[in-house]
């Protein structure tokens, strides 16, 4: 009995040298399942485990679907280490009701103040704290384009603004094409809108609509003119269109099927696991015109609060992880976004994302990405508005009512 306890004991102590051998263990929950995203995923992963840690990855597909499982998890005790959002109000609730750890010593040692961009710190600072540790900036609203599409359809240049956009449209179909390729679901035609805001109403537009809701604003011939360039571009999807992920959009640029995709920079991370290169077989464009808004959100991890020394060890050493400079570099070019600080060395990076570091170091085309601008409730109305105004009957004149009193103060 006695040598049976002793072998216990033994093979106990063993089983908690292994544990500590193996250093903190972070169960991480996100979203990214598409080829690309699970790409840059695994740098991430693979970085974390090269400095220790045991890396647990749970990926829910659908944004909506992985936020809730978070939300549930810590309402209910057992949150994971950290926690995939966008740069967006999405996580305020849980700030607010004390659920996350704050970041403070990291966002203190990484000088966010001077490094990270004004559109993130107004979502990641709140009330002098920050609650988020950003991996990228992704930039929602881009203009992607098959080289061979436009060859076919004898486009010369890139469209420079909404009516060259709309020409090379109708070359497309022209050439037999689908013009557009899009997926029909909500947020997807949110984005399409958003980018019609930035090109077809401008700056001045662009925030007056969603920083400041500005009712004359919204009511103006120049907000009318955006909804009908934003509805215009529905009769340029293909039947198949509605319901489709928009990953198999991208799959019809990457087949030659379709012309352009209006879509996140995560597109790029599609095109480039299909082993196609920027400015060679596919183009990207930030916007229509040479001061096209840049329109700015990202993804942040989250930390739920614990008191664990074991978990507080794993959050902290994710924490230097996603921070790092390299790893945010080979995180995005997997993933298709720039990294989430300007002064980071981007000459390693494809065309399209030294192009977003550019334009990232110019104030002056800087701009939220809509939701930062709004509250859940009025971003889930205009949801709705934009999407029944895009599939069914409702004129340019009730959307443009719907939105006035969807964003009303």
């Amino acid at each position: 009995m006695q040598k049976t306890k002793i072998w216990l004991a033994a093979l106990l102590a063993m089983a908690g040298a292994a544990a500590q051998a193996q250093g903190p263990k972070a169960e991480v929950i996100h979203w990214w399942t598409s080829g690309g995203e699970s790409a840059a995923v695994r740098t991430l992963a693979d970085r974390y485990r090269a400095s220790g840690g045991v890396w647990v990855d749970t990926a829910i597909a659908g944004g909506e679907q992985a936020r809730s499982v978070v939300i549930n998890r810590i309402m209910g005790g057992t949150p994971p280490t950290a926690a995939q959002f966008n740069t967006s109000s999405q996580f305020r609730d849980i700030v607010d009701q004390g659920l996350l750890n704050n970041v403070d010593a990291v966002a203190r040692r990484e000088q966010w103040d001077r490094a990270l961009p004004e559109a993130l710190l107004n979502v990641i600072r709140i009330q002098g704290h920050y609650y988020a540790i950003p991996i990228d900036i992704h930039m929602p609203a881009w203009i992607w384009y098959s080289k061979a599409a436009f060859k076919k359809a004898d486009i010369a240049q890139e469209p420079r603004n909404v009516d060259e956009l709309f020409a090379a449209l109708d070359k497309l179909k022209a050439a037999g094409l689908i013009p557009l390729a899009h997926g029909g679901q909500s947020w997807q035609e949110h984005i399409v809108f958003m980018r019609m805001l930035a090109d077809a109403g401008g700056r001045d537009l662009y925030f007056k609509v969603l920083r400041d809701r500005d009712q004359r604003a919204i009511a103006s011939p120049q907000f009318r003119k955006v909804l009908l360039a934003f509805k215009r571009l529905q009769g340029y999807v293909d039947s198949a269109s509605p319901g489709r992920n928009w990953n198999d959009a991208t799959a019809l640029l990457i087949s030659g099927k379709a012309g352009v995709q209006i879509m996140g920079d995560w597109a790029k991370g599609e095109l480039t696991a299909a082993h196609l290169k920027a400015g060679k077989d596919f183009g990207c464009l930030p916007g229509l015109g040479p001061q096209a808004l840049y329109l700015v959100q990202g993804d942040v991890f989250v930390f739920p609060r614990t008191s664990n020394p074991e978990a507080l060890k794993a959050q902290q050493l994710l924490a230097n992880v996603i921070v790092n400079p390299a790893n945010q570099v080979a995180f995005n070019n997997q993933k298709g976004g720039i990294p989430a600080r300007a002064d980071i060395d981007a000459r390693s990076m494809d065309p399209c994302a030294q192009a977003g570091m550019a334009i990232m170091r110019d104030k002056s085309r800087q701009a939220g990405f809509g939701e930062v601008y709004l509250t859940p409730d009025q971003n889930g109305a205009l949801f709705d508005i934009l999407t029944a105004f895009w599939n069914g009957t409702m004129n340019v004149d009730k959307a443009q009512q719907a939105i006035a009193a969807a964003l009303r103060d």
